[in-house]
């Protein structure tokens, strides 16, 4: 039912007025209007600082985040390959550095470098010096090689930290369907000069439009 008092009363008071008479209504409109919007995936641009973020705690979350899944085998692939280089490197660099001590003391009980060596073959005093420096020689190599595989895992985790951020910075670039380059003729007028028939001059005109 209408009521004259109502009329006299400012909005947020007739708002107050119908809250106190039908409470049912108020609860179904603020129910409704504080419902969350569901996103839009074809307008969603991701951002970078979070995709950056999600990168260096996991490395691959960035990826995720930014909707790049083809991208994961190429991280996670990354890592694995660098850590199975190191662990080889590793574990050949200890049976060298083992095989290197014991030939060089003069302990016969020590003889871990004889799994290196050929069916047949012995370390003799005429051939133990060459065998100490192979020995020492492969023991630096895959010590290198150890270190090297390390700052390759170091580097694929920068690389995929900077991937994300540079991937997310990139999807907010809004580039129109309408961006064409054209290049025409055009007469270019030359001002300075004296003579009206060197006055202008036929040129390229560049043009871009977006």
């Amino acid at each position: 039912m209408y009521n004259k008092v109502d009329s006299f009363l400012p909005d947020s008071a007739v708002q107050a007025t119908e809250a106190l008479k039908n409470p049912k209504s108020v609860v179904m409109t603020d129910t409704v209007a504080g419902k969350k919007k569901k996103r839009d995936w074809a307008t969603w641009a991701p951002d970078p600082k979070r995709a950056m973020w999600l990168a260096i705690v996991v490395p691959g979350a960035g990826q995720i985040y930014n909707r790049k899944y083809w991208k994961l085998p190429i991280v996670y692939g990354g890592f694995l390959g660098c850590a199975y280089a190191w662990r080889w490197n590793n574990q050949m660099y200890r049976d060298y550095s083992q095989a290197y001590m014991d030939i060089m003391d003069d302990d016969p009980n020590t003889q871990s470098y004889n799994q290196f060596l050929h069916l047949g073959m012995e370390i003799t005093d005429d051939n133990k010096e060459r065998y100490q420096n192979l020995f020492k020689r492969r023991k630096d190599y895959y010590r290198k090689y150890r270190d090297l595989s390390i700052f390759c895992l170091i580097g694929v985790y920068a690389l995929s930290v900077i991937d994300a951020y540079v991937d997310a910075s990139l999807s907010q670039f809004d580039i129109s369907k309408d961006l064409s380059l054209k290049i025409e003729p055009s007469i270019i007028n030359n001002h300075s000069s004296l003579n009206p028939v060197k006055a202008s001059s036929l040129g390229l005109q560049c043009s871009l439009n977006f």
